[in-house]
């Protein structure tokens, strides 16, 4: 019996750097799973989105959303992008959610980019005006709070309050940020106005962001990944 295939659902982007970053996720997710499809779809944004993807996959498929707090897309809208495309073989995994592992990919890529060195630290996350995405984000923090010992603030980027910089000026002193998205962007792009010493890079194909993939979709769909 051929095994589900994998389908990673990312939020949508038009960004070159997002693309590439996306695309070497995907080269290193089959090398990880021989034998099974693995292709990408997008929320919103941009193109290919699940009802492009789905159609193409004649197998049972397991979909990961690539999304590192539960908001509107995890619990709404790709619930019903699913039942628009009326198929009964298709399993929604557990998004990234605030998993530990990406806890510790976020302080590598912090600890790269110059690391807190007695700044304050703030995360920096896309933002959702969900309160259970809001709750995920304050998970977030409390893990980096535990992991850094230290008070670990949250700015939005995009949506909700308290917006980053605002977050990043209450601060005293320098700021470093650590950056809670999972690839380059113009969110990423915009933290470089957001007042802080160090901005951290997004966690990417890092081999922490695969062994999350490869944890949902064994989870929801067990197979050997041998």
């Amino acid at each position: 019996m051929r095994p589900p295939a994998l389908v990673v659902l990312a939020h949508g982007t038009g960004d070159a750097a997002g693309r590439g970053t996306w695309g070497r996720l995907l080269l290193r997710l089959r090398d990880a799973l021989p034998g099974v499809e693995v292709r990408l779809a997008y929320a919103g944004v941009a193109r290919p989105r699940l009802a492009d993807v789905l159609p193409e996959l004649d197998s049972p498929v397991v979909v990961v959303p690539a999304f590192l707090a539960a908001g509107f897309h995890v619990r709404v809208d790709v619930p019903g992008q699913l039942a628009e495309i009326g198929r009964d073989d298709v399993t929604l995994a557990d998004p990234f959610g605030p998993d530990p592992g990406l806890v510790e990919v976020a302080v590598e890529r912090l600890h790269e980019a110059g690391g807190a060195d007695g700044r304050a630290v703030v995360l920096a996350a896309a933002g959702s005006t969900d309160p259970v995405a809001q709750a995920d984000l304050r998970t977030a923090a409390g893990l980096f709070a535990e992991r850094l010992g230290t008070a670990v603030p949250v700015g939005y980027i995009a949506g909700g309050e308290p917006r980053v910089a605002d977050v990043v000026a209450a601060q005293d002193g320098p700021v470093a940020l650590l950056t809670w998205l999972v690839a380059p962007g113009a969110f990423h792009r915009w933290l470089a106005d957001a007042g802080a010493a160090v901005v951290a890079e997004p966690l990417g194909d890092h081999d922490g962001v695969v062994n999350v993939v490869l944890d949902r979709y064994v989870r929801s769909a067990p197979v050997s990944t041998n």
